[in-house]
């Protein structure tokens, strides 16, 4: 399928801002929705924020107007800034890709995760 590689979290405080990063590896299937997910700790995993090959974004509402996302198609890679953060904001942020191919089908890849911390 294809391999994901996060990077960029880390401690920050409040106010501050973070990027990050997820590289997808060569693959055979295209590249279709990209997603940044986070979890924190007893919570459930959340819908961050996604974007399309196209680059139609969409995002959870206790993110809008401070987190972007974007892509660049030409390196699967798939990138999360983050702005004003809060401590509300603390979790593992999770890469999610949606690939297909016309014979092998549709089918999803996770990264590994990073963690970002918000201090108050």
């Amino acid at each position: 399928q294809v391999q994901l590689v996060e990077s960029g979290g880390g401690l920050v405080q409040a106010g501050g801002s973070l990027r990050l990063s997820c590289a997808a590896s060569q693959t055979i299937y295209s590249i279709n929705v990209m997603r940044w997910y986070r979890q924190a700790p007893g919570n459930q995993r959340e819908l961050v924020a996604a974007i399309t090959s196209g680059g139609s974004a969409n995002y959870a509402d206790s993110v809008k107007g401070r987190f972007t996302i974007s892509r660049d198609n030409a390196k699967n890679t798939v990138y999360l800034q983050m702005n004003s953060l809060k401590p509300e904001d603390t979790g593992v942020y999770y890469c999610n890709v949606e690939l297909s191919h016309a014979f092998l089908g549709v089918r999803g890849s996770w990264g590994q995760g990073t963690q970002v911390t918000v201090s108050s």
